[in-house]
């Protein structure tokens, strides 16, 4: 969720910092600042405004130097206020605020013993001026600190208990940056040989056009950066610390993946990129086979004969969906946890199981964390849906599918999990293969229906008038019910999700059949129930339901196939879809939900990109 962004070089870093941080907004945030060592001394500027602002102010002040480091930070351990915002000084026992310090520190992650570390520094005389976890770990370093920062960086980690990525330098080393990670993304970029220059980041967008030698750090590893060199340690069984090997890869970063364009937010322009997402995620795609999850996938999906599936948010409901076509499709039992809640529970593992974690980034805390219990329970069959090559999940799985939706800016996840979708429906293809369920003619067929996808999802799209129209009447509503069966109750999930995400309004889904249960007592003409319709074994099932709610004077918003007779009338608002896509059809019937809680919330005025207390990258617990 925070950005970090660090550079040791020979030239002026400072405009390197701002820009990378620009990158790296997207992953939402409430407050930046820069630090860098000037003139002798350490400078740092900090803002709750957005990095055009803190731009401004260093431009202002004329901060200029060849060492730096800089952070978006989304606020966990204390208010967004300028004192919260990173960089964090220490100055040392009864240092002062208005000191230019001696240590200058970022960090992501989540430091759990703060309290008990904060109450230690402060009876050796440390004044805290935040209420950051963050600030402990400057003063950590301070009080370890003997003339060599790398030394007192590793003195002060075994202290540590949590998660981090931390970037810190020191004013008597004026060309050294270090860095460390456990629990939170890390990369070091390499400089063009004789540039003498190395960069820190916590994503490799931040450094795109910069360097695209990229070095991911693993978990435990330190990097002590100097002028175009960077060495890598971790701390061995015994706690020596030991130089290790990290190898360099190319990785390039497309920063025109972030230019707006014609439309109005990245979240629009996103979810009209999902036709050709789509099309990118099953280009090259002849047959469908194992050998389309990795080297290794036919003796994987031999050996399974259960699917778990990890996931957190959109792409837990993208996981809910994957469930319906497993176990329908496949006749292969399947689980979907929310990875947050899986490993703090007591399970029963099974070896046999394949664990399927789902993420757009790939670095979501909670699903990783989960991941490494499912195999520390015996579970070693690994399979991820990620979008980035190079990212943590796809590392630590033993199999993989990278979807090809592209960098996507919007905290609300459109692009990315219409693409998760087709991903798991191409799973479950090679899983009912392999299991006698799915002949040569029948693969064929689904593989044509899959191509077809980006066409069908083109003709949704010119549904946005009609969406536009009951966006307005959304607009001044505070609550909104959303309802689904089968294959597309996690659709009415996730729409509701969207909505209250971007917009603000309080929206709930449930299974239609379950309005009697509970749902039914909120319904009045004040609350607007929309419905996901398709054609499909439930329709007339759904239909009772939807009676239900007019019974009560609800007003019904239906999206419904072409054939399902269901028809407009006073309290029955419907928008038909172009047609029916059998079970394929969540990935179709997404798309306007995804559009109704885009125009509601820009009728709203709500920052639609950035909502409030929200983050695109999850990276702490």
């Amino acid at each position: 969720m925070c950005g970090i962004v660090g550079a040791v070089s020979t030239r002026n870093i400072v405009p390197i910092l701002v820009e990378g941080l620009k990158r790296l907004e997207y992953r939402g945030y409430d407050s930046c600042g820069v630090a860098v060592h000037q003139g002798g001394e350490l400078r740092r500027a900090r803002s709750t405004a957005r990095v055009a602002e803190l731009e401004a102010n260093v431009q202002r002040d004329q901060v200029a130097a060849g060492t730096g480091i800089a952070h978006t930070r989304w606020a966990t351990h204390g208010a967004p206020a300028v004192h919260n915002a990173h960089p964090h000084f220490s100055a040392g026992p009864g240092g002062s605020e208005a000191a230019s310090g001696r240590i200058a520190l970022v960090h992501n992650g989540i430091i759990e013993n703060h309290d008990e570390l904060r109450a230690e520094l402060e009876r050796s005389g440390y004044v805290f001026h935040s209420q950051t976890d963050t600030e402990v770990i400057a003063h950590l370093i301070h009080s370890r600190y003997d003339g060599d920062l790398l030394e007192a960086v590793q003195r002060a980690l075994p202290r540590l208990r949590g998660a981090y990525a931390i970037a810190v330098f020191c004013r008597d080393e004026p060309h050294r940056v270090v860095g460390a990670r456990e629990g939170s993304p890390l990369v070091v970029g390499l400089g063009a040989k004789g540039a003498g220059e190395a960069f820190l980041a916590s994503d490799a967008m931040a450094l795109a056009g910069v360097t695209d030698q990229i070095v991911y750090l693993e978990e435990g590893d330190v990097v002590d950066l100097q002028m175009g060199k960077a060495w890598v340690s971790r701390a061995d069984a015994a706690g020596r610390w030991l130089p290790v090997e990290r190898a360099a890869r190319t990785v390039v970063a497309h920063s025109g993946a972030a230019e707006l364009g014609p439309y109005r937010h990245y979240m629009q322009k996103e979810i009209f990129e999902q036709p050709r997402a789509l099309a990118d995620t099953l280009e090259g795609i002849e047959r469908i086979g194992p050998e389309l999850f990795g080297a290794g996938a036919e003796e994987v999906f031999a050996q399974i004969d259960r699917v778990l599936v990890l996931a957190c948010g959109t792409s837990y409901y993208a996981g809910s969906v994957a469930r319906y076509w497993l176990e329908a499709i496949a006749g292969i039992p399947a689980t979907v946890e929310i990875a947050s809640e899986y490993r703090y529970r007591a399970t029963v593992p099974d070896a046999r199981t394949l664990v399927v974690t789902i993420s757009q980034s790939g670095e979501t805390a909670d699903t990783l964390a989960a991941l490494k219990h499912a195999r520390a329970l015996g579970m070693p069959h690994t399979l991820t849906i990620c979008n980035v090559a190079t990212s943590a999940m796809v590392r630590e799985c033993k199999l993989a599918y990278i979807t090809r939706a592209g960098v996507e800016i919007g905290v609300a996840s459109t692009k990315a999990f219409t693409t998760q979708l087709a991903a798991l429906y191409l799973l479950t293809l090679v899983l009912a293969q392999q299991r006698g369920r799915l002949d040569a003619a029948a693969a064929a067929e689904q593989l044509k229906a899959l191509r077809h996808l980006p066409a069908a999802l083109q003709a949704v799209l010119a549904l946005e008038p009609q969406v536009i129209g009951w966006s307005e009447d959304f607009a001044r509503r505070h609550n909104a019910l959303f309802l689904g069966r089968g294959l597309h109750y996690p659709i009415a999930l996730e729409g509701a999700l969207k909505l209250k995400e971007i917009s603000y309004i309080h929206a709930e889904a449930y299974p239609a059949g379950e309005l009697k249960h509970g749902p039914l007592a909120l319904v009045t003409e004040a609350m607007p129930v929309v419905t996901v319709a398709p054609n499909d074994a439930l329709l007339e099932k759904l239909k009772s339901n939807m009676q239900e709610v007019r019974a009560r004077a609800g007003q019904l918003y239906v999206f419904a196939d072409a054939d399902t007779r269901i028809e407009s009338a006073p309290g029955v608002h419907v928008i038909r879809m172009p047609e029916h896509y059998g079970a394929l059809s969540p990935i179709l019937h997404v798309v306007p939900l995804q559009l109704l809680a885009y125009h509601t919330a820009c009728a709203r005025g709500t920052d639609v990109d950035k909502p409030r207390n929200l983050a695109k990258s999850v990276t702490v617990e």
